[in-house]
């Protein structure tokens, strides 16, 4: 029976249909629906072929004295974790237990996750792999619109935008069917795109489709202020909505006056005339003109900055709070915006509510049926999180849901050392992620189309995720697992495996928070009906939230003055902890990182996908032409990247499309090739704790084909049920547990 469903990847969520009838992969179809109206990427259509994957976890794995992983039985699995959680508690107090989630889990998996840890395990030691995406655009809408969802109305709303603002976005290859909302803009020639790369979505400004605004990378902010400065400056500012609807107008203003377009130019690289003609089609009407954000703009650490400016723009043109224009940010994870509001970040509860306000505490533990004073207030981010994996004072005992930090956490190499200093870390997957290969205990669980559940998309919407077939007989879904495990720990309150009964509970813990879920029934979910939050019970869902007024006490956005700590190539004067490192210093390029069409964050499920591997079997170091004959680097030669953080190693792919003092690397390899070896992490966003990921200070030296260093190397130790087909196996390092004991 054909099962209506939401493909697995990014947070589009396009529908879909799959059929298990007959032998082999289920049969994937494309379902209308307003997000992709039928259309899906490469990866929404091979994305049943995994289900049957040979290399499918299908039974618990635990490391044994001889260091090897080796299956075992779910109760040994089961008991041998709450013993490694007990014993750590014990010897080191409760925060020595961690929880590493992921915006990939359902609804119903975040929640019941965040409850584990705080409720179960007594922790605050929990933070997610969202920290590393929309964080800096959550803390931005926060403080300047006093709500946090990635986009406040529907995405056909874009279908009547004549003018469109893309901040650090690469749609056309990171959710292909969005693009199809764009075609109106582009048609009347309003799309501008900021990317220090001629992307696949920045070719669509040419031929009359917009502009195009290619600045240095790491200048972003500055951009923004001269677009702002020249929007106040020409007159172009909507005088009578910021009476009305803003405050904070007159602090701005100073901070915009010293960016005017020739100052910008000398800063970003971006021509003045350019600018102005981009500030100009901004404000060429206010009914269908969108500022959208990526993380091209926001994984700074002056990306709360940024994502403000970008708003500070938008409410300067009088976008916000109204039908059919706007601000938003793409979310990029599957279940990134639903992930987010009930719990797996550090400091919230479900509904989006404060772990430090004592109403919240007071409403939330009366779901769980626990006292408030027994909950742990807020952890530390993610950044921090790793950073004290196995040390005094840190994490001892972690468990990884849903992630893949070896590839995807900043200064990757430091977060595998980490991995191996702990007592025992858990990984919980359903493939043998480069993560896993570092575990102590491997629990595999279902994928989407094996799991009940819901998910939000980009637009606040929620959606049934249902299951269509069968799992390996050995797989356990997560909230089975966190059940079992609640009753080896004694955990007060219930857990229940059900993914409805958690639903219910979910519904009441978010009940009268910002996310308000409790009017979301599984009777609405199945009419078809669209359901946006906030849905209180007995109301209605909110497709355009901030219409009648914006979230803060007293109705109005706030224009949040912002100013750049370092501009051009002066020293960031801000404090180490969040001081960005020095860039475009003589002798070095600026690393930007991203994704590419055929693959997805950190490639454990596109890299096993035979035909995306295929036609993306390697990371490929994008390099502008003049640059790579200086340093005598030919095309498809293997290059050696070094940062603080460490080192990576790719083949050159000379293009045009990158600007000579810039360098692109995908961030879905491994081993050597991992882009995230050279990102840091000893910097962080003042605001949001986001790292730096798109602006990293490097060298390169071509490397000969038979130089060591040009095979990837300082992987965990994998065996050959590990290894990922279509990449070198690299040489062992010393054994996980040897350097754990």
């Amino acid at each position: 029976m054909p099962t209506a469903t939401h493909c697995p990847y990014c947070a589009l969520q396009c529908a879909m249909t799959l059929d298990p009838a007959g032998p082999g992969t289920p049969g994937v179809a494309g379902r209308d629906f307003p997000t992709n109206r039928g259309g899906l990427c490469r990866k929404g259509w091979t994305s049943a072929e995994l289900l049957g994957h040979p290399e499918r976890l299908t039974a618990p794995l635990l490391r044994g004295p001889d260091g090897e992983l080796a299956e075992v039985p779910w109760a040994t699995a089961l008991d041998r974790m709450a013993h490694e959680f007990r014993a750590a508690r014990a010897a080191h107090g409760p925060d020595a237990v961690g929880v590493f989630g992921g915006g990939s889990l359902t609804n119903e998996k975040a929640y019941q996750l965040g409850k584990f840890a705080r409720v179960a395990l007594g922790t605050s030691r929990i933070d997610y792999n969202g920290r590393f995406c929309m964080s800096s655009a959550a803390a931005a809408a926060n403080r300047s619109l006093g709500l946090d969802r990635g986009l406040p109305f529907p995405v056909t709303d874009l279908d009547d935008a004549r003018t469109v603002l893309l901040l650090g976005a690469n749609p056309a290859e990171t959710m292909p069917p969005f693009v199809r909302h764009l075609e109106r803009a582009r048609a009347e020639g309003g799309l501008v795109v900021v990317d220090p790369r001629r992307t696949a979505t920045a070719r669509l400004t040419e031929e009359g489709g917009g502009v195009h605004l290619q600045p240095v990378p790491g200048t972003d902010l500055v951009l923004l202020l001269g677009l702002a400065h020249v929007v106040v400056h020409d007159g172009l500012a909507d005088r009578g909505y910021l009476a009305r609807r803003t405050r904070g107008l007159e602090a701005l203003l100073p901070g915009l006056a010293a960016w005017w377009p020739e100052r910008v130019e000398q800063v970003t690289g971006v021509p003045a005339e350019r600018l102005r003609r981009a500030a100009h089609l901004l404000a060429r009407r206010r009914e269908g003109t969108y500022v959208l954000t990526g993380r091209g703009v926001e994984q700074h650490v002056d990306g709360t900055d940024t994502a403000t400016a970008a708003i500070n723009l938008a409410l300067l043109l009088g976008l916000p709070g109204r039908t059919g224009s706007g601000w938003g940010t793409l979310t990029g994870q599957g279940n990134g915006q639903g992930g987010r509001e009930h719990g797996q970040k550090a400091d919230q509860l479900p509904g989006y509510r404060s772990i430090t306000d004592p109403a919240a505490r007071a409403h939330v533990a009366a779901v769980w049926g626990v006292a408030p004073e027994d909950l742990p207030g807020p952890g530390v981010p993610a950044v921090e999180l790793l950073r004290g994996l196995g040390t005094e004072g840190g994490v001892r005992c972690l468990w990884v849901n849903g992630s893949n930090p070896v590839v995807g956490a900043p200064d990757a190499g430091a977060v595998e050392r980490g991995l191996r200093a702990l007592d025992f870390l858990v990984v919980a997957d359903f493939f043998r992620s480069e993560t896993a290969e570092h575990a102590d205990l491997v629990l595999p669980v279902l994928q989407w189309a094996e799991e009940e559940g819901t998910v939000t998309n980009l637009e606040g919407r929620v959606l049934r995720r249902r299951r269509a077939v069968d799992p390996p007989p050995g797989a356990r879904d997560e909230l089975w697992i966190m059940a079992e495990l609640a009753r080896r720990l004694g955990a007060p309150g219930t857990f229940s495996p059900d993914p409805a009964a958690v639903r219910d509970e979910l519904r009441r813990a978010s009940a009268g928070g910002r996310a308000d879920y409790s009017g979301i029934t599984d009777e609405l979910l199945d009419s078809g009906a669209p359901c946006y939050w906030p849905h209180p019970a007995g109301g209605t869902g909110t497709p355009r939230v901030l219409l009648d007024r914006f979230g803060h006490d007293d109705g109005r956005a706030v224009l949040v003055p912002v100013r750049p700590r370092a501009a051009g190539r002066a020293a960031d004067p801000g404090p180490p902890a969040h001081r960005r490192p020095a860039l475009h210093r003589p002798g070095t390029l600026t690393l930007t990182t991203g994704r590419w069409l055929e693959h997805y964050q950190s490639g454990t499920q596109t890299r096993r996908t035979a035909s995306l591997r295929s036609d993306r079997p390697e990371a490929r170091l994008q390099i502008h032409p003049a640059t790579a004959a200086g340093l005598g680097i030919d095309d498809g030669a293997p290059v050696e990247l070094t940062a603080p953080a460490g080192t990576a190693v790719a083949r050159a792919q000379l293009s045009t499309d990158v600007r000579p003092d810039t360098v692109f690397l995908p961030f879905h390899f491994a081993g050597g090739q991992c882009a995230n070896r050279l990102t840091g992490a000893a910097a962080v966003d003042p605001s949001s704790a986001m790292p730096e990921f798109k602006a990293t200070a490097v060298t390169l030296r071509p490397l000969a084909p038979d130089d060591d260093a040009a095979r990837p190397a300082g992987s965990p130790r994998r065996g050959p049920a590990g290894a990922v087909p279509g990449e070198p196996v690299p040489a062992p390092v010393p054994d996980a547990q040897e350097a754990r004991r």
